[in-house]
């Protein structure tokens, strides 16, 4: 699992972010090179398909993150933020994704999938042990995606961990009210449609 602190957050990613990105970003070099080796660096100019892959990479595998901090649960997706504070959470399921589940609603983490059969099949005895409590269902079964070594799990056991810690330490205040705030990611999706833009405007491109 790839995750870190930063800030005094932990910041999870998905384990295959960075071979995702790092693919696209492959890509985009190797074009770039075959584009100047034919047409010299003029052929640059007309390069923005292969940016647009590079930043698409990027924009869909390494900027999207769960970070888990002191006063709340923050989803950075793709085109939206969601911060969901501690005393806003009532559940946490991971049967497609990790998803944090208020009063009114769910929010689902698309760094956060669930496990296919490979990562169903590849789960080991430490996978199910020492979890926080509310992983557990009826009888003590774990949920595929609760395994500590899929994408949701680990997120999940991050999420659980410390909302347990704040409800054992009384640290949680249930009587403060906080709304869930969920904010377009403006910045990204202004560069992603210059990108789209440049590129049906790139002779050739568009015929």
């Amino acid at each position: 699992m790839d995750s870190s602190s930063v800030a005094g957050a932990t910041v999870f990613k998905a384990r295959t972010s960075r071979w995702f990105t790092g693919l696209a970003v492959l890509v985009t070099a190797g074009g770039l090179a075959s584009v100047v080796a034919t047409d010299g660096p003029a052929g640059l100019l007309t390069a923005w398909p292969l940016l647009g892959i590079a930043y698409g990479g990027w924009w869909l595998f390494w900027y999207p993150a769960v970070l888990v901090a002191e006063d709340a649960v923050t989803l950075r997706n793709p085109l939206v933020t969601v911060r969901v504070p501690w005393n806003a959470l009532v559940d946490v399921d991971t049967r497609y994704a990790l998803k944090l589940v208020t009063p009114s609603r769910g929010y689902t983490a698309w760094a956060a999938p669930a496990p296919g059969v490979w990562g169903t099949h590849s789960g080991k005895v430490e996978h199910l042990t020492n979890l926080p409590s509310t992983s557990y269902g009826p009888g003590g079964s774990v949920r595929p995606g609760d395994l500590k070594n899929t994408d949701s799990g680990h997120a999940a056991y991050l999420v659980r961990s410390h909302w347990q810690d704040l409800v054992e330490t009384g640290r949680l205040d249930v009587d403060r009210q906080e709304k869930v705030q969920r904010s377009w990611n403006l910045a990204p999706l202004a560069v992603g449609v210059l990108l789209v833009v440049a590129t049906a405007l790139t002779p050739g491109v568009v015929s």
